[in-house]
């Protein structure tokens, strides 16, 4: 009960800062949401993407979900809760920026590098959705730490993400027109450093403080 009764207190403060401190903005809110930036994060507990980018409310719409994966397109497919929210955010909302946010020490990563997930009823076939992410390691990084091909593997992981977004024909035709743009960052727990990917070098370099965001 602990937890609960910090969450409650957690609260009274969000409300003595928001609704007491910046009423204009709850005021806009009360409208309706027009943000400009979808966020695909994991849905581990160290990693919360609006703490992360100082982001307030109304400025990201965001999605979580084990290991901040994409599945393909696919009509269709049941309860598609990742696809229902791209199309929301896309179509509806009319995002320009949809940011793909993995990070280092990711337990599902870590079950789709050592296969734990097998065998289980969700995880093994949520996670599999990277699993090409996972040969490519295993090809390129044969005789590397576990360790080493896992950080390899939350990376690659982030471009399978990226790679299927480009399947939902809304998304494409907007990143070819230009109206869109998709990013790739990771997070990385333990330096408290951000990386972006970037398609000219294929690779992922660090976000540095003075920054200026493309």
């Amino acid at each position: 009960m602990k937890d609960i009764a910090r969450f409650i207190a957690g609260f009274r403060r969000f409300q003595e800062k928001y609704f007491s401190e910046d009423r204009e903005l709850f005021e806009q809110l009360r409208h309706g949401q027009r943000p400009k930036t979808m966020i695909v994060a994991c849905a581990d507990s160290r990693v919360d993407p609006t703490l992360l980018t100082g982001a307030e409310p109304g400025d990201v719409f965001v999605v979580r979900n084990v290991a901040n994966l994409v599945p393909p397109f696919e009509p269709g497919s049941g309860f598609a809760s990742v696809p229902a929210a791209l199309e929301f955010a896309v179509l509806s909302l009319k995002v320009e920026h949809v940011i793909v946010l993995g990070h280092a020490q990711c337990g599902g990563i870590t079950a789709l590098m050592s296969e734990a997930g097998n065998g289980s009823e969700f995880i093994g076939k949520w996670v599999g959705i990277a699993q090409r992410a996972r040969e490519r390691v295993l090809v390129d990084l044969p005789a590397k730490s576990p360790a080493l091909q896992a950080r390899a593997c939350e990376q690659a992981a982030i471009l399978v993400s990226l790679e299927n977004l480009m399947t939902y024909p809304w998304i494409a035709e907007r990143v070819v027109a230009g109206t869109m743009h998709l990013h790739g960052w990771y997070f990385d727990i333990v330096q408290g450093e951000l990386w972006s990917y970037n398609p000219a070098c294929n690779g992922f370099e660090l976000i540095r403080s003075d920054a200026v965001a493309r």
